[in-house]
């Protein structure tokens, strides 16, 4: 079923690994709570999806340009999340920004490097990677030119993070909601 994309929201969270991106999207599905909000990870695409490294032209650029256009198309609300630079990703970004006008948020979680080691040490991934690489993939303010980003700092609480970007965003339901499969294969 292709739902209505002329009401879809599309929301981008960027920001250094280590700035709360994939915690505050899943926050924000969690209090959108009903379905049509899907969940566009750049490290669920690159790194689990197709092992690939983060490099200039990857694969992964397409393929997270095309999930997301494919979500809004069929009447999801889309969060993109991931670090997601300016230098590797902004003419995708710059792409689906113009192609979704008034419809496109950017947001840009501001976390100082000590405060996303801080972070960091907290999660599963800290057996992955440490302090070096995180250092080497650190970008201070990597803003997209004309996206106008709202910059969010360190200071804002989770709860405060979801609210504000709640209320620019997504006030409604997706216009066409997938249908749930009958009950006899309903799965969550």
């Amino acid at each position: 079923m292709r739902g209505r994309s002329d009401q879809t929201q599309l929301i981008v969270l960027r920001g250094n690994s280590g700035s709360g991106k994939t915690t505050v999207a899943r926050a924000i599905r969690d209090a959108y709570d009903r379905r049509g909000l899907a969940i566009v990870s750049q490290d669920v695409v690159r790194r689990e999806i197709l092992r690939e490294l983060d490099q200039p032209g990857g694969v992964n650029i397409g393929l997270i340009d095309t999930i997301t256009r494919y979500a809004l198309d069929h009447g999801h609300h889309v969060i993109l999340e991931g670090i997601l630079t300016t230098g590797r990703y902004g003419d995708m970004l710059t792409a689906l920004r113009r192609d979704h006008p008034d419809r496109s948020h950017f947001f840009y979680l501001d976390v100082s490097f000590d405060e996303t080691l801080r972070r960091h040490a907290t999660r599963p991934q800290s057996r992955e990677f440490g302090a070096d690489m995180m250092r080497d993939w650190y970008v201070e303010r990597d803003l997209l030119p004309g996206a106008g980003e709202i910059v969010i700092d360190q200071t804002s609480s989770l709860e405060e993070t979801v609210r504000r970007i709640m209320s620019r965003t997504l006030t409604t339901a997706p216009s066409a909601p997938p249908r749930d499969p009958p009950a006899r294969s309903r799965r969550p």
